[in-house]
């Protein structure tokens, strides 16, 4: 699986119109289940990204976890993160999961988050949505397991 972090100081997701996820200070979390990822892939995910030590402790130095914080998690399907460019200026996505399995995936993932203790809000899957956040540093980071 493959995700892309980002530590918020807020994030939204709407999709047309209807907010669907919101959250206060957190991680935005966009996440795309590869053809052949498996629920161990997505736990192994999970854990790494709720123990990321990418919050300041009261030094300000980056020391402490989503865990630690007690802050909240916006989870987003995104297929475009398996965008291959190597052939030209069109990307393909042909390693993306196929849809059904990378819903599964997508919240299986949630799923695993919401049982480390973490507060998760969602996206739609497989919908077009308007996502809005302000990036906290800025972090941004990306995972792949």
């Amino acid at each position: 699986m493959r995700a892309l972090v980002q530590r918020v100081s807020e994030a939204r997701v709407t999709v047309a119109g209807r907010v669907t996820g919101e959250i206060g200070a957190g991680l935005m979390i966009l996440v795309c289940a590869m053809q052949g990822d498996t629920d161990a892939q997505a736990d192994q995910l999970a854990q790494k990204i709720a123990k990321l030590r990418i919050f300041k402790d009261e030094a300000g130095k980056m020391n402490r976890s989503l865990v630690d914080t007690g802050g909240a998690a916006l989870v987003v399907s995104q297929f475009t993160l398996a965008a291959d460019t190597s052939r030209g200026n069109r990307p393909g996505f042909s390693t993306a999961a196929p849809p059904d399995e990378g819903e599964r995936l997508y919240n299986y993932f949630s799923d695993r988050l919401r049982a480390l203790g973490i507060t998760v809000a969602n996206g739609e899957f497989g919908a077009d949505m308007d996502v809005s956040l302000v990036n906290q540093g800025p972090v941004t980071i990306w995972l792949d397991v």
